[in-house]
């Protein structure tokens, strides 16, 4: 053999080891070959002893029918199994043995929850607040098996997109109890082959709603594309019907969020919305009326490809809206990789938020800025001391009110005593409209001239009630927002969140912008708020309620609670129930205030001392911006 020979022969023997080497089947197609043989040859064994059967009991030449045609189902079953696992190999790669395992089922209870978790995604598929209920008294399931959690990535050396909500995890744990103090670690591993996993790691305590849980990424630098540097978090919930009505659940039902360093905003619950998320996020929130499921990150959600979307399906019963986020987690390219969050999933309590840190609570709606300010520092710290003598709610909104009257009766009286001053001037008043009513000019001029004499100022009485005004809008926002008053009932109320009916129309019958009911509330309260303004424009606006004036107070004493009754008829039973008491107190206040401390006489007396006192024609600031606003009109001041 020549030389040339020798080495043409061994470059090819040299071909034919690499190529056995290249093509040499990996360790999951192995397995699958074995599995298949294994199949095939219990097949035939079991094929072999019905045969076996068959003979002993009738002649050889009649196999029974049944048996075999069982076996060849068998047949066909293995060599479908073989046929899908090719399949999911092809889909799934690394991943194929976890596309195409059995998913199952973990229960875990707490002392506040119950969570059922699925090896199909390693995720919490339900989760139950054990200590409340549906408005109808069915367990409180805060989101169910429609939701979503899934981690997306593209595994960049098969080519291949990867869903983890579609593959099994594998766990060691079983059904889990956990009370008081105590906490459990939860552990679910999606395998990748050659020691590479994606782990969820869950730890549930007893006694809290927040539950932390982080993803380790074990070799998967390896298997996930590291261009992006991310995988991103898709996240679903579609939010239950949970109340007594469904149109104030989606009127709050939204997307809270926090940028890094910035404070807390949210998308527009009043309609469907989508947005892309702009910064670096420190928690997302999934917010219901009453309830919401929050994560918050150790670090910071990334902000690359990141958005929230709201819709909602007016024809649902079941669901209020569906709640989506897409977040991003950053990936280093290490061996290993872990980004770690806590899961909150709980009531919107203020102080149970706060808590948790992270300016939680103001998922809670409390209002604008001063409106915010008041129920933070002043609403609820009374009514949460107020609730810690376990009173029934409709006592503690009751002294409430008296409390908060009681700190406003300085206001009060300062109000009632502007009024009384303007109805002991009415009848010099009513001259100079009289003297001059047809020169508007000479009648502005002798009315500035006598506020000046008296020392009186109309609008004194304005600016108590302006100051009243942050605590009426404060409560407003306070009771319908307020977990404590859910499903708690008074009187005829059987609940203080949501509205009180008396009479349930016929069905069909939904009047516009009123409803379906009759709240006796409501009624109470549009028919306080026509007496206590009919009493406190005698007090405040009998002096200058001539003419035009007088019509439109009329007009407003009259409107005011029909706009009322419509406008409160489907909110808050606690809400109405606060602003009747405040107002029959209001009323009260006026009678003790005109026969106790109101004096007309003695308010006549220092009037007409403050004309015949220099020092009472000092100009007020008032006077002096109306004069000053009287000049750009071209209306002089009157001569002393």
């Amino acid at each position: 053999m020549d030389k040339n020979t020798f080495t043409g022969l061994l470059l090819i023997g040299a071909i034919i080891i690499g190529f056995s080497i290249l093509n040499k089947p990996s360790e999951e197609e192995i397995a699958q070959q074995n599995h298949l043989r294994d199949s095939l040859e219990q097949i035939q064994a079991k094929k072999e002893r019905i045969a076996e059967q068959q003979i002993e009991a009738q002649p050889s030449s009649q196999l029974n029918e049944k048996d075999e045609a069982s076996v060849t189902t068998e047949i066909v079953a293995v060599l479908n199994d073989s046929a899908q696992l090719a399949e999911k190999k092809n889909l799934y790669g690394s991943f194929s043995n976890a596309a195409i395992a059995e998913e199952e089922f973990i229960e875990v209870e707490s002392d506040l929850m119950k969570l059922t978790f699925s090896t199909k995604g390693g995720r919490l598929v339900n989760a139950v607040l054990k200590e409340y209920e549906t408005y109808d008294g069915r367990e409180l399931v805060l989101f169910d098996s429609t939701s979503r959690f899934n981690l997306n990535f593209f595994a960049s050396k098969e080519n291949k997109d990867i869903n983890t909500e579609e593959l099994v995890f594998t766990t060691d744990e079983s059904s889990l109890r956990i009370n008081g103090e105590g906490s459990k670690v939860l552990s679910f591993r999606l395998d990748a082959g050659n020691d590479r996993h994606i782990e969820y790691i869950y730890t549930i305590k007893g006694n809290d709603y927040l539950i932390d849980f982080d993803i380790n990424m074990v070799g998967m630098n390896d298997v996930i594309d590291m261009r992006s540097g991310e995988v991103s978090l898709n996240w679903m919930v579609n939010a239950p019907n949970q109340e007594k009505s469904i149109k104030p659940q989606r009127d709050v039902t939204t997307i809270f969020y926090k940028y890094k360093g910035e404070d807390v905003d949210y998308l527009t619950p009043t309609s469907d919305e989508e947005e892309d998320f702009e910064a670096s996020l420190k928690w997302v929130s999934l917010k219901q009326q009453f309830f919401n499921t929050t994560l918050i990150a150790d670090d910071y959600f990334s902000s690359d490809k990141t958005h929230a979307k709201i819709e909602t399906d007016e024809g649902s019963t079941d669901y209020v809206k569906k709640l989506e986020v897409k977040l991003s987690i950053l990936v280093t390219g290490s061996n290993t990789d872990r980004f770690g969050m806590g899961m909150y999933l709980g009531p919107n309590q203020y102080y149970t938020l706060q808590e948790h840190g992270h300016e939680l609570e103001d998922i809670v709606d409390l209002g604008w800025d001063v409106f915010s300010w008041v129920n933070k520092y002043a609403v609820i710290p009374v009514f949460t001391f107020l609730d810690g003598f376990d009173l029934n709610y409709g006592l503690i909104i009751l002294i409430l009110t008296l409390l908060l009257k009681l700190v406003l009766s300085p206001i009060t009286y300062k109000t009632y005593l502007s009024g009384a001053k303007m109805r002991v001037l009415k009848p010099e008043i009513n001259e100079i409209n009289e003297k001059h009513k047809d020169d508007a000019m000479k009648k502005q001029q002798a009315m500035m001239a006598l506020y000046r004499q008296t020392g009186v100022n109309p609008l004194s009485g304005c600016i108590p009630m302006i100051i009243q005004m942050p605590i009426l809008i404060a409560m407003f926002r306070f009771f319908p927002a307020s977990i404590e008053l859910r499903q708690e009932s008074f009187l005829w109320a059987d609940d203080l969140s949501t509205y009180d009916s008396i009479y349930d129309f016929p069905a069909g019958i939904d009047i516009p912008f009123y409803g379906d009911h009759i709240s006796l509330f409501t009624l109470l309260m549009a028919a306080s708020i026509m007496v206590y303004t009919k009493f406190n424009s005698q007090m405040t606006m009998g002096a200058t309620a001539e003419g035009p004036m007088a019509a439109q107070m009329k007009i407003m004493t009259y409107m005011m609670p029909v706009m009322m009754l419509f406008f409160f008829n489907s909110y808050s039973s606690g809400l109405s129930y606060y602003y009747f008491l405040a107002n029959v107190i209001s009323i009260g206040q006026t009678f003790l205030i005109r026969k106790v401390f109101i004096n007309e006489d003695s308010i006549r007396a220092k009037i007409e001392k403050n004309k015949k006192n220099p020092k009472a024609k000092k100009k007020s600031g008032f006077q002096k911006r109306m004069e000053e606003m009287a000049k750009q009109k071209g209306i002089q001041p009157p001569k002393k």
